[in-house]
């Protein structure tokens, strides 16, 4: 037997036979969390959405002056997550440091306690909305969300650029927004079927899902615009050396036929981030033609595990009905897929709605599906109650849900449900989580609702009480399916919107 501390914090048991709170048995080498940065889309690799570290925000005690602290204005849309850092030395002084980018590319340090913009820079004019594709707001610029090492202080960036297009990664000094390193233009190649090669093309690519840094590499997912162009563009994941910018020599192209002139495969997830347990990847794709999947040069509307190495396919799961999937655009792939740091376990749904709990280790057979309240333009989140039980939180259709994870057979019982208003957009919405660790009354569930304005509520994640609900800035382009997830740090939450970054907190 052996005590380790896992990547959540958590102190946990491996004992041989029995489940603990580590991922695979005990994962021992990566530190604990910073208590207060929030450094990538949802928190951390496996996209759990967890801040177990808030001690200021809880359920117990939620302070009656919590409300709209500060309104940021910002040149265009926010539709990335907001990244927090802690005591970061800018602009003559040390602060803690709220990050926006915006469909501008333009990206802004923000103090986090005053809303005082500290530093901003523009990466280049944005792409005006490209083909016509109407789940796009005007202008098409940074929309996913970047990713920070915490270790090197370099934040990265990908923009689209309105000289091509062209599609460009960043690597920017957190403290001046400079370039850390030089910028690398997006490109890429890969053999067909057929022996033909493929090209990247930045006209028909669409870069939504958040980006991955794992093991020294930055990743990053490609879709289309609404399906157009469906005869140019596929799925791509890309990776960079994050040293350098340098692209790995090999990459993924999701479907690698030569013919059929409908492609696609595409890797969206509603802006979820590619989740990552080194040496892996994983991922879900979209529709294709009807009768092409092949499971290997083939592969939408799938849950995806990839080596990371060689971009080889260690496994996935595709429903046997993949084919209706695709003629009815019941894409797979828009939903996020969820690593669970207990029991080598993943969860993710898509817009028919079926929830899918899998292992990890081997993807091909569901260990259980389940119904979960509706289509699913969105992604779990996952915490450990007081009670010492993982629960994961699903708010597909209009519906926020809890899940208690049971260890043997490995399963998701139904625990509460709240159905919630969420107008005006497809259905799904984006939760996130904070706790004082396990300390009983303490975890939130925050959800930003989908409408015109954007409502940030909290809820009691025991009962799923109301314990706050808020205007959290204007959202005029509803057919973009909002991305939006809250930040919370610090006792305060970050919400991205048109024009706005609002910042909550207590008096």
């Amino acid at each position: 037997m052996s005590i380790c501390i896992n990547r959540f914090g958590l102190a946990s048991l491996a004992i041989v036979g029995l489940a603990s709170y580590a991922y695979a048995q005990c994962q021992c080498t990566a530190p604990p969390p910073q208590s207060a940065s929030v450094t990538t889309y949802h928190n951390d690799t496996l996209r759990t959405g967890w801040n177990q570290n808030e001690t200021l925000l809880t359920a117990l005690n939620f302070p009656s002056s919590f409300g709209v602290r500060h309104t940021v204005s910002v040149d265009d849309q926010v539709d990335a997550q907001p990244l927090f850092m802690s005591a970061v030395s800018i602009a003559g002084g040390t602060h803690d440091v709220v990050y926006a980018v915006t469909e501008s590319n333009t990206v802004y340090a923000i103090d986090a306690a005053s809303g005082s913009i500290l530093v901003s820079r523009n990466l280049g004019a944005p792409v005006p909305n490209p083909l016509g594709c109407g789940n796009n707001p005007p202008n098409i610029g940074t929309l996913s969300t970047p990713v920070i090492d915490p270790s090197t202080h370099i934040m990265y960036v990908i923009t689209y650029l309105n000289n091509g297009p062209s599609y460009k990664i960043w690597a920017l000094n957190i403290s001046t927004l400079q370039d850390a390193i030089a910028s690398t233009v997006v490109a890429a190649s890969h053999t067909l079927v057929d022996g033909s090669t493929a090209n990247f093309d930045a006209s028909v690519q669409r870069q939504r899902a958040s980006l991955l840094l794992q093991d020294g590499v930055v990743y990053a997912g490609f879709t289309s615009f609404c399906d157009f162009a469906a005869n140019k563009s596929r799925g791509w994941i890309l990776g960079w050396n994050a040293n350098n910018l340098s692209p790995k020599a090999s990459n993924q192209l999701t479907d690698q036929l030569a013919s059929g002139g409908f492609f696609l495969s595409a890797i969206w997830m509603s802006g979820y981030g590619i989740a990552g347990v080194s040496p892996n990847l994983y991922f879900s794709t979209g529709n294709s033609a009807s009768g092409t999947y092949t499971g290997t040069t083939n592969i939408q509307e799938s849950i995806v595990s990839l080596n990371e190495s060689n971009f080889s396919i260690n496994s996935l799961f595709t429903p046997s009905d993949h084919d209706s999937m695709d003629d009815e655009d019941n894409d797979m792939g828009s939903g996020g897929v969820l690593v669970l740091p207990v029991q080598n376990l993943v969860v993710s749904a898509g817009k028919d709605g079926r929830l899918f709990l899998l292992s990890s280790t081997n993807l091909a057979t569901p260990l259980a599906t389940y119904s979960a309240g509706g289509g699913c333009w969105c992604g779990p989140s996952y915490f450990v109650g007081s009670d010492g039980i993982s629960r994961v939180v699903t708010s597909q259709g209009s519906t926020l849900e809890t899940w208690k994870v049971t260890a043997s057979p490995s399963a998701l019982s139904a625990e509460f449900s709240k159905g919630i208003s969420n107008t005006a957009q497809d259905p799904g919405f984006f939760t996130s989580i904070s706790s004082n660790k396990k300390v009983a009354g303490s975890a939130i569930i925050w959800s930003i609702g989908r409408g015109n304005p954007l409502m940030l509520s909290a809820f009691n994640a025991s009962g799923l009480g109301l314990l706050y609900s808020g205007n959290a800035g204007p959202y005029p382009n509803l057919g973009g399916n909002a991305n939006i997830v809250p930040t919370v740090a610090n006792g305060r939450v970050y919400v991205g919107a048109y024009k706005t970054l609002t910042i909550f907190g207590v008096n």
